[in-house]
């Protein structure tokens, strides 16, 4: 069965491979707006199943997997940042604070459709402006939810992590396989 990625990001791609070796990627061009009444920790699902829908009505007959993480602080949902203003005020933000990330996944193969959000709490230390002005200025921060990767620059900013590590990288993998698993790989 052909097993096909509705995601552009390169470090969903990465580790979709610890659960599927072999696939395609076909980013899904959505309009990511959400329902005004979407729960910020129901966000990333959503998008996730809009995603893989999108591309499963494109390829009926193949496995598509959909995937969306978002950071949220205090009930706002933080996404990529527009531009280097916007990081260092989402960085601010979580400065010294515990935030949620949250990434949904979604399967879909014919009919069947499938979903699971899994959550993830990220301390960061405090930060000064001259540490938020540094990471910044390294552009990690620029296409990456709440303005940190935290696989990359952004591992100096967590003080703790509880929960699945890879959930905060974007994709969560274990739990992915065991869906794949039980619904469609059987």
């Amino acid at each position: 069965m052909r097993v096909i990625l509705a995601s552009a990001s390169p470090r969903r791609r990465e580790l979709l491979k610890y659960a599927v070796p072999e696939f395609d990627v076909i980013p899904a061009d959505i309009d990511e707006t959400l329902p005004g009444d979407t729960p910020a920790e129901k966000s990333a699902e959503y998008l996730a199943v809009k995603k893989a829908r999108h591309i499963a009505e494109l390829y009926p007959d193949s496995l598509v997997i959909g995937s969306d993480t978002v950071v949220i602080s205090e009930g706002e949902i933080l996404g990529k940042p527009r531009d280097e203003a916007d990081a260092a005020r989402m960085l601010k933000k979580l400065s010294g604070k515990t935030h949620s990330v949250i990434t949904g996944v979604c399967a879909v193969c014919g009919t069947k459709c499938e979903s699971f959000s899994q959550e993830t709490r990220v301390k960061f230390y405090p930060l000064s402006d001259d540490e938020i002005a540094a990471y910044i200025a390294t552009g990690d921060p620029m296409d990456k939810a709440g303005a940190y990767g935290i696989q990359s620059g952004g591992c100096i900013l967590a003080e703790s992590i509880e929960g699945d590590f890879f959930n905060v990288v974007g994709l969560p993998v274990a739990g992915l396989k065991r869906l794949l698993d039980e619904k469609f790989l059987r």
